[in-house]
């Protein structure tokens, strides 16, 4: 599914292989083989892929029809992900 999706959207753009493999950083085989299913796309490069075409990893790989992407939770301060620092002191306590 997901080869056939990736070449359903160049074509649709118009765009040639040369200048997606450009944009992903592979030579043009290798992404024509992406598109042929010959070789296995990494997460990285169906994200990139994804957020090119302003869509879902789950549509490229056929999870879905949905042709947008789920919208995408606020970031998280790195404060609110963080103990603070005498929290995590106590927390190393417990561990010990």
């Amino acid at each position: 599914m997901l080869c056939e999706r990736i070449r359903d959207l160049r074509e649709s753009r118009r765009l040639r292989q040369t200048e997606l493999a450009e944009l992903l950083g592979v030579n043009q085989r290798t992404y024509s083989r992406y598109e042929l299913g010959e070789v296995s796309v990494s997460l990285e490069v169906i994200d990139r892929l994804a957020d090119f075409y302003g869509t879902s990893v789950d549509f490229l790989m056929g999870r879905t029809n949905r042709m947008q992407p789920y919208p995408r939770p606020p970031q998280a301060s790195s404060q609110a992900v963080r103990p603070e620092p005498e929290q995590a002191g106590q927390e190393e306590k417990k561990r010990a």
